[in-house]
């Protein structure tokens, strides 16, 4: 960075001093979470030619060989039906997935990977996997396993919250 050149703007920027330490904790958190997925973002597009959604929707059938329906694709992936339709559709046209009557349900369709997707998504998934250990790379071992822990601390209060357990 050039001497009078301003750093990025990101989330952490709007904090200051004078806001609480837990509030300049969690716009850290969504600035961190925000470069990694800019990156797994550009990465995919750049190297496979997708985008993070479709990803997202092949990682969920690798998952599930026997298939998912479209509202449990929409469900796990938690965007609208109409997402993963156009989602679906897209993937569909590529030959990576299929969809196929469901014999308990005329009215729904299963989604599944055909074996290309399948190959395709694994050659993703280890360069996915790559990507992921190289941005976390600035953290020794001891620190990665200490961070994982403070924030299984984390999900749980905030999950015991969100069902309210917690006053």
């Amino acid at each position: 960075m050039k001497k009078n050149e301003q750093p990025p703007s990101d989330t952490e920027t709007r904090a200051s001093n004078e806001h609480t330490q837990a509030l300049r904790l969690w716009l850290r958190m969504l600035a961190c979470t925000n470069l990694i997925e800019g990156q797994i973002r550009t990465r995919l597009r750049s190297h496979f030619g997708i985008t993070l959604p479709r990803f997202d929707l092949m990682s969920q059938l690798e998952r599930s060989p026997e298939g998912l329906k479209m509202g449990e694709l929409s469900r796990r992936m938690m965007v609208t039906g109409g997402n993963v339709t156009g989602i679906t559709d897209q993937l569909v046209s590529e030959g990576l997935v299929v969809r196929e009557d469901n014999p308990n349900d005329r009215r729904a369709y299963i989604v599944k990977l055909t074996a290309d997707g399948r190959r395709m998504f694994r050659k993703m998934a280890e360069a996915h996997e790559k990507w992921i250990v190289e941005l976390l790379g600035g953290m020794s071992e001891k620190e990665r396993q200490q961070f994982y822990q403070l924030l299984a601390s984390l999900k749980n209060h905030a999950g015991s919250l969100a069902r309210g357990e917690i006053p």
